[in-house]
């Protein structure tokens, strides 16, 4: 099991960020992992929290801290499901545990919406850390799920969008906000 220092938290997070293919598969192979890919989800969903401050106040923070870990959480399964079932290839073999590693860790650059409440800037940060987290995580599916780069850029479509269809429908039932993934 991998070391849950400080540092070999923030050497995966930079070779998640660098696109390292080795770094991922480090990931998706330590079961070890899944704590620090938690630290990972929450600290992107606080940066997010502060990036929005003036918008909704620590009651952002809270709901989007518990948002971003039930969504992260959903999508892991729901990418799981879509990519063993219906876009699988003869070489896909995963589990849940290595999904929720990776997908975790590929939301590393989305900690740059912590500069959201900076005008002009705050944006054009948050857009291209929201370009670079959809392209960790067709990395991080892509090497989890065995599937060629296509397959895993349809796999997270299509959870995306039953993702989308759910929060909808469970937006509708019960009223509350739907987080995405």
């Amino acid at each position: 099991m991998q070391n849950m220092s400080s540092q070999a938290l923030i050497d995966r997070m930079i070779g998640v960020a660098r696109l390292d293919v080795p770094t991922y598969e480090e990931i998706e192979h330590d079961q070890g992992a899944l704590p620090q890919a938690v630290v990972v989800v929450v600290a992107s969903a606080i940066a997010a929290g502060i990036g929005a401050i003036g918008d909704n106040g620590i009651t952002g923070i809270i709901g989007g801290i518990l948002g971003a870990i039930v969504s992260w959480i959903v999508f892991s399964f729901a990418v799981y499901f879509v990519g063993t079932r219906f876009l699988a290839t003869p070489q896909t073999e995963a589990d849940t545990g290595q999904l929720l590693r990776t997908l975790g860790f590929a939301r590393t650059p989305s900690l740059l919406s912590v500069f959201g409440f900076i005008p002009v800037l705050g944006w054009i940060l948050g857009l291209i850390g929201g370009i670079w987290f959809l392209v960790t995580s067709v990395i991080a599916v892509r090497q989890s799920l065995e599937m060629s780069t296509g397959r895993a850029i349809g796999t997270i479509i299509v959870a995306w969008i039953a993702l989308l269809i759910i929060g909808l429908i469970f937006a509708a039932i019960f009223g509350v906000a739907f987080y995405g993934f």
